[in-house]
Parts: structure tokens; C-alpha cells; sequence
């Protein structure tokens, strides 16, 4: 019997990449759509020298999950463009807060000046942080929120903290998982008595060598030590991201791993000697289950057979998030950098803008990305908004802050429906206890993508690589 994979978005794919690495046993991917990639789209316009992207357009390169994906990356020769910590784009982030552009510190010596939008020095809060004691978390979690209020204060939460919540996945700092998000920090705080105390002791642990211990047997990827050596703060695809689905999907091709498009699955069923997955009306029978499903997609197809799990990934909350793509004939910037995001206290309709121009060569372009809703899409949109609506709430706000009168040339609107999960407080064992559920009923299913170990491309690839090295050995398989 054959191990399918449900789902192709970028996850998908890469569970297919590691169970063919590991077991090179037959093996099919099924994707609902007629496209592979998921939330990852590049619509391009070489004939005018840009491109748009309506999910991520960068990958950083830091840590174990950097290194993972910079080991695909080279091992499937994908063309990239690095952005080294010096470039504009690395260095320059910024705010729009209290009715200005501000540009956040990028040096040691911003910390001992009044940056704004903050109205005392930042290292103000970090003593605030040295002298405030632990607080045992209730339930071992909190919100993002009330961790940085509690050690930094109220101003570096609403203004550094919530906007950069809504960066990494449009969310609320008051809802979201401090232990899930930033548990090194969180576990830093409960155990030493403060951030920076535990920060500081880290430096002087010993650091576990993942070459010898861990997914590196035979050594960092060359990518990686170049990325290191380089200073790569983050990198591109050629020709976009999209590149990367693409390529993995030809890799498998290559190596007889079948994906199928278009190939919803409507129902999915669990026995002794393995599943069944129902596919237009017909059934099959699969050895095992890799899901790269988003939970809300994953609950009814299990809901007949295991109703408490199917409730259990129900419990993962999704948002929906606008983007607006948009294209200037000239270079119009005043600012120079990655872009800006929008605290929530300022109570506008948009989350923040990406200056995609600054990151990449797009031919005296100027290219943007806005990005709209997230966890207040039906407070600020409402119903079923019009495209033209959207649009014009991201022109108006372009102009208001950017201060671009001109017209722009082209421009996208791209409605991502339920595409980001909510790591609300207590969703580290949430995902314990779903995945406990699976262990304790011994079904042959894997669960691996976004909902589940993060939202970023790092971390989705390294999610599905877990999830099919902690698979069986193959003479057991």
C-alpha cells in the first residue's frame, strides 16, 4: 500500500520530499486545487520587470530551521537572492504610529535615545525588565501582550510587540500564545526571573551541535555556512517563491512520487492495517496519512469516525487576510526599507505595508504589498466586502501614509480566505493533546504544517521533516 499525503502547499510537498528521502516507498500527494504551493502565489510581469506576490516573497536563513530549508533549497539548485543584514531592506523597519512614519532603531545607540513613536528611551524598559520579578504564569501560558506588558511595559507592548504579532500571522499580541510563539523567551522569564537574565545566561550553556546530535549527520549545507559567513539577513527565489513549490514538485515528478491535482478528499477513515481516504466518491486504501491540511480542512474529514478530535482541531481558530498587490511606474519612496507595520491602537484598516521595490530589483517600479484584516477583518470590512472596496481603502491608505499621490499603474486584490492560524493562549497543548489523541487510538496519521509548529516557511518544511523522521523505521513501515 502506498503512504498519501493530503495537501500540496509547501508543507505537503515537503512531507513528500522527506518520505521519499527516507523510505523511497511509493507515495502520492493529493492537492484539492489545480495548483501546488498553497498560500504561496507569484504573479509575474517580466515583460515590465516586476513581480507580485500575494503570500511571503523572503526566507530568513537563521537557526536550525533556516539551515533545513537552505539544505532543500541547494539540494533542489534553486537560483537565489540573498539580502545581507546590510542592505536597506534588512536594516530599515518601520511604523506608522501617532500620525507619522517612524523608523524603528537599528542600532545600539537608538536605545538610548527617544525613538519615535515611544516616548522614553528603550533601554528604559529593559531595566524594567532587569528589576520586575517572575510572575508564574496561570495555566503555564499567557498572552504575548501581557508578557511584554509585565516586563517591559504597556508602551513597548502596544507599540514594538502587538504590530510585530501582526506581521507573523494578523493576529491579536491580547490572544496570542506567548509560550507558543516566543517560548524561549516566556521559559527564560519562569525560569531565571527575567528576559534579559536568561538571555544572558544562554550565552554561556553549552550549544548542542546539530551535526553531530541532530538533522545534520554529515555536516551543515554549504548554503547554510554561506548564508552565515555572508550575513544573509534573508533571501529570495528567482522569478519569486513560488519557484520553490514548483521546483519540489518537479523533484518529486522526477523520482515517481505522483501528485495529483485537483483531488479533494471528502473523507477520511482509520482501521488496524491502515486508512481510507474517499476521492470522488471512491475509496482507497493507504498504508499511512500525512495531513499538511489546514485543521479547519482535517476536522470533518474525520469527524464521522473520531468526533472529539475533529472538535479538538476545530479549536484552532483561522483569520482572513487581504492583500493588496500594487504597481507605480516610477520610483516613488521616500522611505527606504522592508515596510512598515500598523499598531493596532491606531485602529486603521490595514496591518501593514511591504516595500517589495526595496527588497528586489522590479525595473524602477515601485512595488507594494498591503495587507488588510487579519483578526479584526469583519470590524474593519464586514460582510463579504467588494474587491473594489479593498482596493480602494489600500490606495487611500498608500497615499495617506506614504504620501504617493500618484496613480498606480496596476494593481491585485487577493482575498485569502481562513489562510493563518491563531495561536491563541494554551495552544502549545492544544497541539500536545491533538496529537496525544492520534498516539493514544494508534492511528497511521501525521499531522504537520502551520496549525501545528508555526507559521513561517522555516518552520512548516521542519515541521513535515519531524513528523516523517518520528514515523516508524522502514522495516517496520
Amino acid at each position: 500500500m502506498t503512504t498519501a499525503v493530503l495537501g500540496a502547499g509547501i508543507s505537503g510537498l515537503s512531507a513528500g520530499y522527506y518520505l521519499l528521502r527516507r523510505f523511497g516507498k511509493p507515495l502520492t500527494i493529493y492537492e484539492a486545487s489545480p495548483r501546488v504551493g498553497g498560500w504561496i502565489r507569484t504573479e509575474g510581469h517580466k515583460d515590465r520587470g516586476f513581480l507580485f506576490e500575494s503570500g511571503p516573497r523572503t526566507i530568513r536563513p537563521k537557526g536550525l530551521a533556516g539551515a533545513n530549508t537552505l539544505e532543500l533549497v541547494e539540494e533542489l539548485e534553486l537560483p537565489i537572492h540573498p539580502i545581507p543584514s546590510s542592505h536597506v531592506a534588512a536594516k530599515n523597519r518601520m511604523l506608522y504610529a501617532k500620525g507619522r512614519v517612524c523608523m524603528l532603531p537599528n542600532s545600539p545607540t537608538g536605545l538610548i535615545r527617544t525613538v519615535p513613536p515611544f516616548t522614553k528611551p528603550l533601554y528604559r524598559a529593559l531595566l524594567h525588565d532587569l528589576v520586575t520579578s517572575s510572575t508564574l504564569a496561570k495555566n503555564e501560558d499567557e498572552s504575548i501582550y501581557s508578557f511584554t506588558e509585565r516586563r517591559f511595559g504597556k508602551e513597548i507592548a502596544d507599540y514594538a510587540i502587538s504590530p510585530m504579532i501582526c506581521g507573523i500571522c494578523a493576529g491579536d499580541a491580547k490572544e496570542i500564545s506567548v509560550r507558543f510563539l516566543m517560548e524561549t523567551l516566556f521559559e527564560n522569564e519562569q525560569k531565571y526571573g527575567g528576559v534579559l537574565k536568561g538571555a544572558l545566561y544562554a550565552r554561556f550553556k553549552d550549544k548542542v551541535d546539530e551535526s553531530q546530535t541532530g538533522l545534520f549527520a554529515k555536516g551543515e549545507p554549504k548554503l547554510f555556512k554561506r548564508a552565515t559567513k555572508e550575513k544573509w539577513a534573508m533571501y529570495g527565489v528567482e522569478d519569486g517563491l513560488e519557484q520553490l513549490p514548483r521546483a519540489m514538485r518537479k523533484y518529486l515528478g522526477e523520482h515517481d512520487v505522483n501528485v495529483q491535482l485537483s483531488s479533494k478528499c471528502t473523507n477520511l477513515t482509520f482501521s488496524n492495517d491502515g486508512a481510507r481516504i474517499t476521492l470522488r466518491e471512491a475509496e482507497l486504501p493507504v498504508r499511512h496519512v500525512v495531513s499538511a491540511l489546514p485543521a479547519h480542512q482535517l476536522a470533518p474529514l474525520v469527524r464521522t469516525q473520531h468526533p472529539s478530535l475533529a472538535a479538538q482541531l476545530l479549536e484552532i481558530p483561522y483569520v482572513d487576510v487581504v492583500v493588496v498587490n500594487i504597481q507605480y511606474n516610477s520610483d516613488l519612496l521616500k522611505h527606504n526599507g522592508f515596510g512598515l507595520l500598523v499598531p493596532p491602537i491606531e485602529k486603521l484598516p490595514i496591518l501593514g505595508v511591504i516595500f517589495d521595490s526595496c527588497c528586489f530589483n522590479m525595473a524602477g517600479n515601485t512595488i507594494l504589498t498591503v495587507m488588510m484584516g487579519g483578526r479584526w477583518f469583519d470590524q474593519r470590512f464586514g460582510n463579504q466586502p467588494s474587491q473594489k472596496k479593498l482596493r480602494d481603502v489600500a490606495h487611500q491608505y498608500v497615499r495617506q501614509i506614504l504620501q504617493i499621490k500618484e496613480e498606480p499603474g496596476f494593481s491585485r486584490v487577493h482575498m485569502l480566505h481562513k489562510c493563518i492560524p491563531q495561536y491563541t493562549v494554551g495552544h502549545k497543548r492544544r497541539v500536545e493533546n491533538i496529537r496525544k489523541y492520534i498516539m493514544d487510538y494508534k492511528l497511521p496519521l501525521s499531522l504537520c504544517g502551520a496549525a501545528y509548529d508555526g507559521v513561517g516557511i522555516n518552520d512548516v518544511i521542519l515541521s513535515a521533516r519531524k513528523q516523517v523522521e518520528e514515523l516508524p523505521s522502514p522495516s517496520g513501515y
